[in-house]
């Protein structure tokens, strides 16, 4: 064990002195040292209810003959951070808590881990840690909020900023946005929908680094409960056996939750978070993989924010073993899972319960899964694209560009209506070096969507959308406009086609037009000369 390194022999009697000193004796200290990254904090709806998990955990340790030692590390709500100049700091926490967990796990020589999250960076930096370190881990996602109630629907975190545009275009009133903000979170958890924090949730158990339906079980139940505890059992067995996270992270895993992630129509966040974890575990996965995997794997659950299920409905239908069931045929069920047993084995016995929730192959939303990758002379490395979430009638559209150079300002021009349906508004130097952070923006998507555009406005940009966007946006546009990418140089008016069947984005600018623009653009200096945006700002992230 690697703890004998702080515990056997009589050169490591200092060590045991400071062990005995937190009330461990000998016969504890004998035992398998196990860590518990908890990312419990008070300020974050999806982590507010972690400590109890955090004790579950530890119970289910002590009762598999394991010595449990809790540690915390950083958690960001995206929701609460969106918007604003907090939004810069969510992207680069991802690399802090992996950093961060790996420095405790590394300094006192713990035989393996529980990694204990629930939202957007914190699940994705987590298992980046546990690839890096490769000693034995397993994931428990906190669980999603139940959905909320309005006027007779369900509703969720999304339909508040949906509701601003509402109020901008007159369709409701400031009063009715109040009602609204009150019931649309109605506890912990993560928020509803299958927005991010969900969505790595799901990945997390397709790539086989949860237990079985630990994604979708709600925050606030008994079962979460018994996953915490088993999940503290599961970890000492892990360890005994020494099976480490290379065992079960590999290529096939990530290939299998892309197809989750294609039927689940998960958040496009997942092209920056599957990838940064499998380049921990020293594999590639570039954008290609993605959309060859999309065109294969139907769209099979209409889940919030495009659709009309809440994740609760989800785990009521099967949860993510009832996905992976329905779409056997196009997954390697041969791989390893921490639970000891193959995704065949776990799936064995699962059947879907609900087929309007998870829905057949035979009958799917749409018959290519809920992410693009386009390219073009606009995209030349790239861009992605929520499909699942855009309307048919924005399949294929042309329309000219309304060109802003911040989140801010675009925001201000939405709510001051200078948008009109067919306009493509893009947004830019919002990238990770040039925003810097590549912050999310759902607050012009929603208060397009809530404006009623979300099926005549696209919205193209070198940052990225929340789990939470719906419509004709696109986001990740590479080269940004900071690396003097093509985006930089558009002009308001510039006609862009997007064609999403055909994978294409592009302004209509001839080669020799394009070729002159670039040569007379001139770099940007960055915003911020000191901190950890400063930092991040100079790391290349290809």
């Amino acid at each position: 064990m690697r703890s004998n390194e702080i515990k056997s022999g009589t050169e490591h009697a200092p060590h045991r002195a400071l062990l005995k000193s937190l009330g461990l004796d000998n016969e504890d200290i004998s035992k398998p040292f196990i860590g518990v990254a908890n990312s419990y904090t008070t300020i974050v709806p999806g982590h507010i209810h972690l400590r109890t998990l955090g004790e579950a955990v530890k119970e289910g340790i002590l009762s598999a003959g394991g010595t449990p030692f809790e540690f915390n590390t950083i958690a960001v709500c995206d929701g609460i951070a969106m918007g604003h100049e907090g939004m810069r700091y969510s992207l680069p926490s991802r690399e802090i808590i992996a950093d961060s967990v790996e420095i405790m796990l590394q300094a006192h020589r713990l035989d393996g881990f529980v990694m204990i999250s629930n939202c957007d960076k914190v699940t994705p930096g987590m298992l980046m840690a546990a690839a890096r370190l490769d000693i034995p881990a397993i994931m428990l996602t906190g669980g999603p909020m139940a959905a909320g109630r309005f006027n007779g629907k369900k509703v969720s975190y999304s339909s508040v900023p949906e509701a601003l545009g509402q109020v901008v275009a007159g369709k409701i009133s400031e009063a009715e946005l109040n009602k609204l903000e009150d019931v649309a979170c109605p506890g912990c958890g993560s928020c509803s929908g299958m927005f991010t924090a969900n969505t790595m949730a799901c990945m997390s158990e397709a790539l086989g680094m949860s237990l079985p339906h630990c994604a979708t079980t709600l925050a606030t139940s008994a079962h979460k409960i018994r996953l915490a505890r088993q999940t503290g059992k599961k970890i000492v067995e892990l360890t005994e056996q020494n099976t480490k996270p290379s065992d079960i992270l590999t290529i096939d895993a990530f290939k299998n939750a892309i197809s989750i992630d294609m039927a689940l129509g998960g958040s496009t966040n997942t092209v920056l978070h599957l990838p940064a974890i499998a380049k921990e575990a020293g594999l590639k996965l570039p954008l290609s993989l993605f959309d060859e995997i999309g065109r294969k794997v139907p769209h099979l659950c209409s889940m919030i924010p495009s659709g009309t299920y809440a994740i609760e409905d989800l785990d009521a239908a099967g949860g993510v073993p009832a996905v992976m069931n329905q779409i056997q045929t196009l997954l390697n069920l041969n791989t390893l899972t921490v639970s000891g047993k193959t995704i065949a084995e776990n799936i064995k016995n699962t059947i879907v319960i609900d087929t309007d929730v998870i829905r057949p192959l035979t009958n799917p939303v749409h018959a290519e899964g809920g992410i693009a990758i386009l390219t073009g002379n606009l995209a030349p490395k790239g861009a992605v694209i929520k499909t699942a979430g855009v309307s048919p009638k924005m399949l294929r559209h042309t329309g000219p560009a309304k060109v802003y150079n911040s989140e801010k300002e675009a925001i201000t021009a939405i709510r001051s209506k200078q948008i009109n349906p067919g306009d493509v508004i893009v947004i830019r130097y919002e990238g990770p070096k040039g925003g810097p952070g590549m912050p999310e923006m759902l607050i012009p998507t929603a208060t397009i969507a809530g404006m009623g555009l979300s099926e005549s406005v696209a919205l193209i940009t070198d940052g990225r959308f929340s789990g939470a966007t719906r419509g004709g946006s696109i986001g990740h546009v590479a080269p940004e406009a900071f690396d003097g990418g093509p985006i930089a140089i558009l002009q308001n008016d510039d006609s862009i086609t997007i064609d999403i069947p055909n994978r294409i984005l592009k302004v209509n600018l001839s080669d020799e037009e394009l070729k002159t623009r670039l040569s007379s653009w001139e770099p940007r200096k960055p915003k911020f000369t000191k901190g950890i945006l400063s930092r991040y700002a100079s790391i290349s992230l290809e």
